[in-house]
């Protein structure tokens, strides 16, 4: 996430959890960084993805998400698929028909956890899938947070976030990126995804990064700096498609 807060301007750019790092490890996918090492190593990876310093680190369990879209009375969501998965061993049961629904924190948990139906179907690409309806998710519940302006008890928020959350950020952070966030428009609030080539190698899925489209991506929404990124700044495994 890039906030810019004199501009208003909020970015978001989704890392496929099996994008191909380059590291010595024997599962070099991103979502092992975060197993292997927790949050340090995941921002070191990411810092490598980037060329840019990761500042700060925001990690939300689903408590803290659930919490957070019930103060703000649900979200109007457009569910874009029939969702039909049960996993009893987490107790999770995904039942949802395609269309509009307002969606309470429980509801809303299991719609952006969704990656396929029991029988197989679904978005065709599990991962890549999840994360489009997670970014439009996120959009909706954006919007809703900045039309409602004054959010009632941006203090209660604060505190949803506390306790549901761990990060880097102090409150006094938290505090004013939320009050800086009820005055941007919600057209000012962008999500991308980084610009990948799925495969299978060895039977096991992997994302490639495109590097040449990823560098664009990053000088156009999340670079700070006026120097621009080049692939001489990053250390990934990368294709040029």
């Amino acid at each position: 996430v890039r906030f810019d807060v004199p501009n208003k301007r909020i970015d978001l750019v989704s890392l496929p959890r099996d994008t191909l790092l380059h590291n010595e490890y024997r599962n070099n996918k991103l979502n092992f960084a975060y197993a292997k090492g927790g949050t340090e190593l995941l921002m070191e990876q990411i810092e490598n993805l980037l060329g840019i310093p990761v500042d700060f680190y925001v990690t939300v369990n689903l408590k803290g998400f659930i919490a957070l879209v019930d103060q703000i009375d649900g979200v109007d969501f457009d569910i874009p698929i029939n969702m039909d998965y049960d996993d009893p061993y987490q107790d999770l049961h995904i039942h949802f028909t395609k269309g509009p629904r307002h969606l309470n924190g429980q509801e809303a948990m299991e719609v952006v956890r969704f990656r396929h139906n029991n029988d197989g179907t679904g978005y065709g690409s599990e991962d890549l899938g999840r994360m489009q309806t997670q970014q439009k998710f996120l959009k909706a519940a954006a919007s809703q947070f900045i039309t409602l302006g004054n959010i009632p008890n941006i203090s209660k928020v604060t505190q949803i976030l506390g306790d549901g959350m761990d990060t880097n950020l102090s409150a006094a952070n938290i505090a004013f990126f939320l009050r800086q966030a009820l005055q941007c428009k919600s057209e000012d609030i962008n999500f991308y995804t980084l610009p990948n080539s799925p495969d299978m190698v060895r039977g096991l899925s992997y994302t490639f990064v495109q590097l040449y489209n990823w560098l664009d991506m990053i000088n156009a929404h999340l670079n700070p700096y006026t120097t621009p990124i080049t692939a001489a700044n990053v250390d990934i495994v990368y294709r040029s498609g």
